[in-house]
């Protein structure tokens, strides 16, 4: 590992945690994450916001990844973050990566170890037994939990253990007040729960009538189409085929909606997506455009954005971006996304195509500037409560208040 000036004075400090590296002067302190992947998903992108935020004359940050280094590691590290991926397989760790945790942690002597998503916290409690002093230990939760036999039967176990497992942890974190109600409800400690929601950078995602008009000339649409957008990626949980069977309904009703949908898997290569699109003879009102890196430019470009997902969802990133950018949603009732909304969208029961696009003719039916009114009060929702510097003070505060042992009470988001 390379050298770093800012953790070159070192000194050892005890506390309820043992013994921990805190910087001489500013009190450095050294988080260690440890994540499943390291590809394009909410949990992802919350870290790389997160760090990307963070105080860096205060923090320093090391991110591993289970499995490989993915988009998001790679741009981590072009930033100048250190970030290592230990390439093992998805569901399960080797001995190979056992090991290799191992040499990272005795190497990086972190003040702190933060573990993302399932996997990544129990790797992340693993990681903690080869740290010298046992460092606080922090874990987090980005998604609702249903009927754990939905589960593959690996999760089941996973999730079982965690349960088992959460009391050893100094801090739980959900980005959800019913994430953290299910996963209580099912084993996991209820003295141990924080709830620090998803934060936004409120300036990436802004409005701008630019983009509105460059989207819809790139799709070759005339400048009155109404864009509505469901950006994520291809996921049972996230509906897309109910999604399509509500768009089938709109369209009938209104003939100049048209239909974005975007993320990975999300494209024309797709056979299942693209054969239902065939199927339900959309072909000529819905794009499909994968991956994009320009996800802003393409949310604020909507006139609707909408979230069908069924389960599983804790805080869904793509609601909080489309608000942000001044766009109303409509959403199903899954994780906080009825909370998130509020009264600034349309929420519905998950799961019947029928009720989704109903909400969505709802707010096609209004006029613009009602459409508009509704946009503006989304956005301001966003910057008072979910923007990125705020959820950053949220993480910083509980970092610098549990490497000095205190028990943190952030219950609230």
């Amino acid at each position: 590992m390379s050298s770093n000036p800012a953790t070159d004075s070192l000194l050892d400090r005890r506390d309820g945690h043992g013994d921990h590296e805190v910087h001489a002067k500013d009190c450095m302190i050294r988080v260690l994450h440890v994540i499943t992947g390291l590809n394009v998903g909410g949990a992802e992108a919350m870290l790389e916001k997160l760090i990307g935020h963070s105080d860096c004359a205060r923090f320093e940050h090391v991110v591993v990844s289970l499995m490989d280094l993915g988009v998001i590691g790679e741009r981590l590290r072009i930033k100048g973050v250190e970030v290592h991926a230990l390439d093992g397989p998805r569901g399960y760790p080797t001995w190979r990566v056992v090991k290799g945790l191992k040499a990272l942690i005795r190497q990086a002597r972190p003040t702190i170890i933060q573990g993302w998503m399932y996997h990544g916290n129990l790797a992340a409690w693993v990681a903690r037994g080869f740290a010298s002093g046992a460092p606080p230990l922090i874990w987090g939760i980005r998604q609702s939990l249903g009927q754990l036999s939905d589960e593959k039967w690996l999760t089941r176990w996973v999730i079982r253990m965690s349960a088992m497992l959460s009391a050893r942890a100094d801090a739980v974190v959900y980005n959800a007040r019913r994430s953290s109600i299910q996963h209580e409800a099912v084993g996991f400690s209820d003295q141990k729960s924080i709830v620090i929601p998803n934060g936004f950078d409120t300036e990436k995602y802004r409005p701008s009538p630019s983009a509105r008009t460059e989207i819809r000339r790139e799709l070759g649409l005339s400048g009155d189409a109404l864009l509505i957008g469901l950006i994520g990626r291809f996921h049972p949980m996230k509906d897309h085929y109910g999604f399509l069977q509500a768009a089938g309904e709109v369209a009938r009703r209104h003939g100049n909606v048209h239909f974005l949908l975007a993320g990975d898997g999300v494209s024309w290569s797709n056979s299942e997506l693209s054969g239902w699109v065939s199927t339900l003879g959309l072909r000529d009102r819905i794009y499909l455009l994968g991956r994009r890196d320009d996800v802003p430019r393409l949310t604020a470009a909507l006139d609707l954005a909408v979230s069908a997902s069924t389960r599983n969802e804790g805080f869904a990133n793509v609601i909080g971006e489309a608000m942000s950018c001044g766009v109303p949603c409509v959403v199903t009732d899954v994780g906080d996304s009825a909370s998130i909304v509020s009264d600034t969208g349309v929420v519905v029961s998950p799961g019947s195509a029928t009720r989704l696009a109903m909400a969505i003719c709802e707010l096609v039916e209004l006029d613009s500037g009602r459409r508009e009114r509704m946009g503006r009060s989304a956005r301001a929702r966003v910057v008072a409560e979910f923007s990125i510097a705020r959820v950053v003070a949220r993480f910083e505060a509980l970092y610098a208040s549990i490497s000095e042992g205190q028990v943190l009470s952030q219950r609230s988001g």
